[in-house]
């Protein structure tokens, strides 16, 4: 039930932002509040249940109960010299934490910037993790108060806390006195203060998953006596599960008479009738039962459940609504959600198997762990894994993500030994920052393979709980996030498990090296064509005619994979010519099957077998692409090598493994050898303060209430004088309404110069003929003047300029976006065409390292053009890459930059010009992956 403290604060300046769901250390949840004078009553029962030492630990002497005015002062709190906040589970507390603002004597204070704090945690709830997530909370509540530093005492022998205040990684100092530990830390964010954080997310979430995946005893909740209903079926796929698991398994159904068995299962009216704990719970009930059954759960002490039942976000705001109460109410009862409107949750583990799903078959098991977001895509995902003899370690088809979330099960299959390979079907992201982090820490270690579906903003799929932030996603955002994270982006389900087989069965190509071996010149030069247009590397193939034996591609593939300038194999077969016709495809071109022929032949499956032994001792991948072999695959099964019936196929995933393997190899570099250079010409503060200064004027802050939030452009003026603050110059224009001023600008900045058009409609655009360039002399100047005038309706309204001329070179763009949900992404491209026209633009998260931003300008497919195509000149890209580390370290630097747009940026054989600049800039967003730990509220 909702906390009427929470519903109904008396304060009325109730810091309603501080209340949090959080992950516990076991797995299970809890909810993090402030204390009100209504807590009184659940104070003083969570004091009862604590031990005499703890009390002592906290107290520094025996205190057995409460007074009435220690009630008081623990309940009544300002929220902010004052604050105390709870950890509750089932409307009862179970942890509390104060801190009581002092000055530098230790007085009580309401200016000071140091806080005493003290911590109190049941002792059946000790060990949870409890204390350290409260101690990320307080001190988030306490820097947002103005406090900038905790101190502590506490009893040498009460080394739990002691534990907490050191492991937690914040700048500390301590001292021993009067036998009391005498602690005081520094509340700011450091480096190792986030890595605990996240080592810890990490470990609660992998270890929610886990609890999941392995209940001890699952209760299904709708079991109707109708055998083809939802909660039935679900019943009879648990059925051999708890049988294989030695696990207590029950149905309940509110209308049934005692006595009453389904399938030799016993059913029961309520949860709470059953006689024993329920980890598991799956609800197959009407929407309109589902909150009493969420209810029960939460009474019994179910820890998790699988919430079939639709009817929810995906119906519309009502639904949402519902929705959100469904995992509010689960929460506070310690538990998470699967769903609702999920198909359901597979585990294969010979231990505890488990099929919690609408899927009428347990997989087989195997390395794949598999996700995704819609029940029909799951069952497509299955079949396809049946029907290609792939095994599966876990399986979670999540329906609305309304609390678990494929984050959750990265941090699983991170730990989970079963799991090779991950296969996940997305539509959306509630936390793309966290999953870029997870994925590239998983993707050092194990391939991460995505169909994103929705990939067009508008047709995200109802239902989905995402912020508005993370609703309109570039498809290009996408990319450089999965780009960076080491993440395999595939187009179809079929590629999925194209990729995904060869990953999981075949080692990492050393390199991009291709050798084609086959008994087809026609297939074998298909693969190769295809190998090019992949911008692999493909040797000569090999045609061993159609005439080869088992002994020639044993022969062929040896001498392959032996030569060191050969990375991997792709062998191609095609029924050897001559054979029967029943031999050819079975049989079935020319009549029945003939059950002693095959469609392939068998000495030819041993040669390829033997090559696959040899092949895995090189460290190189051997593949087949065959046609019309329909039962050779099968025959290389067990030897792990990935047939495909096409040579598209085969190539496509080839490449993904080529390039997983080259940014692994890239990532492990890096973290010896990429780095932020320190640049000069850095001047932080003063850049802090032209943006604070802009915001503050009286445009921006009228701006904040208009739809989209407050972007401010800058004057170009203002513009130049924020960039020149990390060294990005600007060439300055001067603005010429008339022939006079034109002349006058140009003497000032020296000849040859320009004459352009910088009115927004104009900007950019000179094949509306707005720029006049290389005028040399003030006759030539003033003539172009008269023309742009007529052609463009007047220099006032055209906002003609003068700015002297750059050396020749190749036009680029630079930009910096930041996305309110990803962070901000460092785009790059070749000015005009190349950009607008063809979308050639390349992508990185900021900041960017010095092998970020080098990969950033070789990566678009023009890049030929920096580097002297066609006997041209190279241009400087030395100095194109340090203007792209400037920008990518001032959008770091000073977040309430919004973006930042230099256009065109010529790049010369010797440095470079930067002609054209804009800056927007906005409040300051919430970065919710820089606080304490809590969980999505969506």
């Amino acid at each position: 039930m909702e906390d009427p403290a929470v519903a109904n604060p008396e304060q009325p300046d109730y810091p309603q932002h501080w209340e949090a769901d959080i992950l516990l250390r076991d797995g299970g949840t809890a909810r993090i509040r402030p204390i009100t004078p209504a807590d009184a009553g659940r104070l003083v029962e969570f004091y009862e249940q604590v031990s005499d030492q703890s009390k002592y630990f906290r107290f520094f002497a025996p205190y057995p109960r409460l007074s009435d005015k220690d009630v008081r002062r623990f309940t009544h709190h300002d929220f902010v010299n004052r604050v105390g906040l709870a950890v509750v589970v089932r409307d009862r507390f179970i942890a509390t934490v104060r801190y009581d603002r002092i000055d530098a004597d230790g007085r009580p204070s309401d200016t000071g910037t140091d806080a005493e704090v003290a911590f109190l945690v049941q002792d059946a709830h000790q060990g949870r993790g409890v204390a350290s997530a409260l101690l990320e909370h307080i001190a988030a509540v306490a820097q947002e108060r103005g406090i900038r530093r905790f101190q502590a005492e506490v009893l040498p022998e009460n080394r739990k806390m002691v534990k907490v205040f050191t492991d937690a990684g914040y700048t500390q100092h301590r001292s021993f006195a009067d036998g009391v530990v005498h602690l005081e830390f520094d509340l700011e964010q450091t480096d190792r203060s986030l890595a605990v954080m996240r080592a810890r997310e990490h470990r609660a979430e992998a270890r929610s998953v886990q609890r999941l995946l392995t209940p001890r005893s699952v209760a299904v909740i709708g079991v109707s006596r109708t055998p083809q209903t939802v909660g039935r079926a679900i019943l009879r796929d648990l059925l051999g599960d708890a049988a294989q698991a030695d696990r207590p398994l029950y149905a309940v159904n509110r209308n049934a008479a005692p006595g009453t068995e389904l399938d030799g299962v016993p059913v029961h009216r309520s949860i709470l009738d059953i006689p024993g704990p329920v980890d598991l719970a799956v609800i197959a009930v009407p929407e309109g039962a589902v909150p009493a059954a969420v209810a029960d759960c939460g009474a019994h002490g179910v820890q998790g459940l699988v919430v079939v039942t639709a009817g929810y976000a995906e119906t519309g705001p009502e639904g949402r609504d519902r929705q959100r109460a469904l995992v509010r109410q689960a929460r506070a009862a310690g538990m998470r959600v699967i769903g609702p409107n999920a198909f359901g949750l597979i585990n294969t583990d010979p231990q505890h198997p488990l099929n919690a799903s609408l899927a009428p078959r347990l997989p087989g098991r195997g390395g794949f762990g598999i996700f995704c977001q819609s029940g029909a895509i799951g069952v497509a995902l299955l079949e396809a894994a049946h029907k290609r003899g792939l095994g599966v370690s876990s399986f979670a088809s999540v329906g609305n993500r309304s609390d678990v979330s494929g984050n959750d099960f990265l941090q699983y299959w991170a730990e989970d030994e079963a799991t090779q390979v991950v296969l996940l079907y997305l539509e959306s992201f509630g936390n793309p920052r966290k999953f870029t982090r997870i994925a590239r820490r998983l993707a050092a270690v194990k391939p991460v393979v995505v169909v994103k579906g929705a990939r067009h903003t508008g047709s995200l799929p109802p239902g989905h709980a995402v912020p508005a932030t993370a609703t309109g996603l570039r498809d290009a955002t996408v990319d450089a996030l999965f780009e960076q994270a080491g993440v395999t982006r595939v187009a179809t389900i079929t590629e999925l498990y194209d990729t995904g087989e060869l990953l999981a069965q075949q080692p990492l190509p050393p390199g991009d090296r291709v050798a084609v071996v086959g008994n087809s010149d026609s297939l074998g030069l298909l693969t190769y064509d295809a190998l090019l247009s992949a911008g692999l590397r493909p040797c000569t193939p090999v045609d061993l005619t159609t005439a080869a034996t088992g002994e020639n591609f044993r022969i062929a593939l040896d001498v392959a994979l032996a030569d060191p300038s050969v990375d991997a194999v792709i062998a191609v077969a095609i029924p050897p010519i001559g054979t029967s016709a029943h031999a050819f495809m079975g049989g079935r071109l020319t009549g029945e099957d003939d059950p002693a022929m095959g469609s392939d032949d068998p000495e030819i499956a041993a040669a390829l077998l033997e090559a696959g032994l040899r092949a895995r001792e090189l460290g190189k991948p051997l593949l087949l692409t065959h046609l019309a072999l329909t039962d050779l695959p099968t025959r290389l099964r067990p030897g792990g090598i990935p047939a495909y019936a096409a040579p598209e196929r085969a190539v496509h995933a080839l490449t993904h493994a080529v390039h997983y393997a080259q940014w692994r190899r890239r990532t492990a570099a890096a973290e010896e050898t990429a780095r932020v250079p320190e640049l000069d010409r850095i001047d932080e503060p003063g850049a802090r303060r032209l943006v604070e200064a802009a915001l503050s004027t009286r445009a921006a802050v009228a701006a904040r209430t208009q739809p989209g939030g407050a972007r401010i452009t800058l004057s170009d003026a203002e513009a130049r004088e924020l960039l020149a603050r990390y060294g990005i110059d600007v060439s300055p224009t001067l603005p010429t309404p008339d022939e006079e001023s034109a002349v006058a600008a140009a003497a000032s900045l020296g000849y040859p110069v320009a004459l352009k058009a910088t009115a927004p409609h104009l900007r950019h655009r000179p094949d509306l003929g707005s720029v006049r360039l290389d005028l040399t002399g003030e006759a030539g100047l003033r003539r172009a003047h008269r023309e742009l005038d007529a052609l463009l309706g007047g220099a006032a309204q055209a906002e003609l300029v003068v700015q002297r001329m750059a050396p020749r070179g190749v036009d680029t763009v630079i930009a910096a976006t930041v996305d309110p949900a990803v962070g901000a992404i460092l785009s790059f491209g070749l000015a005009g065409a190349p950009a607008e026209l063809l979308g050639d633009t390349a992508h990185r998260l900021v900041p960017a390292t010095d092998q970020d931003v080098a990969g950033l300008i070789r990566e678009v497919r023009a890049a030929p053009l920096l580097f002297g195509w066609r006997g041209a000149e190279a241009v400087d890209t030395g100095a194109l890459e340090e203007l792209l580390l400037r920008v990518s370290q001032l959008v770091d630097d000073v977040p309430e930059i919004a973006s930042v747009d230099l256009e065109p940026v010529v790049v010369a054989p010797h440095g470079l010009a930067i002609l054209g600049a804009r800056v927007r800039v906005a409040p300051l967003p919430v970065r919710s992956d820089l606080g304490p730990r809590a969980m999505s509220t969506l």
